[in-house]
């Protein structure tokens, strides 16, 4: 059976090989002068340098980011020397892909490396993402053309091998011995880290602080340091503790990119459309979606460990209701702009107060514009009608100020002839204390007291269950905790109004129905 494996593989890298052949055709009538300027135009650019040497992975124009962040690090190589670089980039975004593509051009068309260890979590993943690169090598019929035949025979294996130009590869398992690894008088120059962590070692800090010590002390310090380096790290966050996250902290350059942006939309729309996102994450968790497309790590947290579902009160019974809205995080709660981090979403929740008991009607919970956020707004109002006293804030602390007033407001202002009404709204300006300890201060208790109850009606809508995932994840370490904080800044206005009112502050007096009123 491994006999046929093994020749099974073999058979399918011949036909990865054959297919990069075919797609790189080369003008045989071009002659050598408009063969030498072409090859230096094409390295003058290192976006057209790959559109030609790489086409078949140019089915779709590149988006932003991609031409971005390679001019970046070949930018910052070049001129620093030592450049140490992680890439949070989820599935479907070619980070593999574009990785190779910027080494391969500083190897081609810059001479600039010499010595590179390709590194994985198994040496059989690091061996596999290596011989991708080796096809490219001896097999690409424009780099053979421009650059000359790259295979040195005799040193030409899986998992180890080295060009006539004299640069050597070698894939390595984390954990596996790096040391003593010279191409003649060369130390590696280059430390690529692709699929490092593994889903089991992240449950086991031991074996987290193992691993990272490898890279820092067995494999880091293979490098020469006098001389230029390029670490360059590559995987989405599957942990809130792993090593991509740790190596993210100390990086020069540190960058996550989602499957969506900040506006819930496709960061790749001429690759990855938004029916297919859609589809895809229909099919799976809000965890797992979270976790693999949104560089979100949700474990089951301690503190909301089960939440409770009941049938809601009619509104008409409740003296007033509450809905409170969340546009984003402030800037005090936001990851640092290093990191560039996209995982904010925008809620509105819709809760009154009937008997001791905090019931959650409505919510809208997502990754969405700020229109589909006022429009919102306005469905609560829809929702709530006349049949009691609602209030509506939107969380507008000093440093959401300007966008509440620049940003939000206007749009309230222009949706008002769409929904044929106005829109009452009370910015809530109150200081507030760091998001987890509110959260858990006000809505733990509630929780474990079954004080807060969840809409049974609502709890297969979309909105509830992002919002139900968000609690029941939540942590000190959570980095999603919008749709919980709006819960929060609902209840604590619910709280201070319940207790003016029993001090005699207020006086609330039901309306009295009128049967000519609709």
């Amino acid at each position: 059976m491994a006999i046929l494996n093994n020749k099974s593989a073999l058979i399918d890298w011949e036909k990865f090989r054959d297919s990069i052949r075919k797609s790189t055709p080369v003008d045989l009538s071009e002659g050598p002068a408009d063969k030498s300027k072409r090859i230096a135009r094409l390295e003058a650019d290192e976006q057209a340098w790959k559109e030609y040497y790489f086409p078949k992975f140019f089915t779709s124009p590149s988006p932003a980011f991609h031409v971005k962040a390679s001019r970046r690090l070949i930018k910052n190589f070049i001129e620093k020397k030592h450049w140490y670089e992680v890439r949070h980039w989820v599935r479907g975004l070619a980070k593999t892909t574009t990785a190779m593509m910027d080494c391969l051009y500083l190897i081609l068309a810059k001479k600039a490396l010499k010595n590179i260890i390709y590194t994985s979590a198994t040496y059989e993943a690091a061996e596999a993402f290596l011989t991708k690169w080796q096809a490219q090598l001896d097999s690409n019929q424009r780099i053979i053309a421009d650059y000359g035949k790259q295979e040195l025979e005799g040193s030409w294996t899986k998992g180890y091998f080295k060009t006539r130009e004299g640069v050597q590869f070698l894939a390595l398992g984390a954990g596996q011995s790096p040391r003593g690894n010279t191409n003649d008088n060369i130390r590696p120059d280059c430390l690529i880290q692709d699929d490092f962590d593994t889903d089991e070692e992240t449950l086991n800090p031991d074996r987290i602080n193992k691993k990272w010590a490898w890279f820092e002390q067995a494999l880091m310090f293979t490098v020469d340091v006098a001389n230029p380096y390029l670490v360059l790290w590559l995987g989405n966050i599957i942990a809130p503790d792993c090593c991509v996250v740790r190596a993210g902290k100390i990086a020069d350059y540190t960058e996550i990119i989602n499957i969506r942006d900040k506006h819930g939309k496709s960061v790749w729309p001429e690759k990855n459309r938004e029916a297919d996102i859609d589809y895809l994450l229909s099919k799976v968790s809000y965890e797992s979606g979270q976790q693999e497309y949104f560089n979100n790590p949700m474990r089951a947290g301690q503190t909301f460990r089960e939440l409770h579902y009941g049938k809601c009160p009619a509104l008409d019974k409740c003296q007033f209701v509450v809905t409170y809205a969340d546009p984003s995080p402030s800037n005090k709660d936001r990851p640092s702009a290093k990191s560039k981090a996209q995982n904010s979403t925008k809620s509105v929740v819709t809760i009154g107060f009937y008997k001791g008991k905090y019931y959650l009607y409505k919510v809208w919970v997502d990754s969405v514009s700020n229109s589909t956020f006022i429009d919102w707004l306005f469905q609560a109002k829809q929702f709530v009608g006349d049949k009691t006293a609602h209030y509506i804030f939107v969380e507008n602390n000093s440093l959401q100020d300007p966008f509440f007033e620049q940003v939000l407001m206007p749009l309230v202002y222009e949706k008002q002839k769409h929904w044929n009404t106005t829109l009452g709204i009370t910015p809530d300006t109150q200081k507030k204390p760091e998001k987890w300890m509110r959260i858990e201060a006000t809505l733990e208790p509630l929780v474990r007291c079954e004080q807060l109850i969840f809409n049974e009606a609502e709890q297969d809508n979309e909105h509830m269950k992002r919002l139900h995932a968000q609690f029941i994840n939540a942590s000190a370490t959570s980095r999603i905790l919008d749709g919980p904080d709006a819960v929060q800044g609902a209840v604590k206005i619910i709280q201070d109004k319940t207790a003016v009112e029993s001090v005699g502050g207020i006086t609330l007096i039901p309306r009295l129905r009128n049967k000519n009123r609709w």
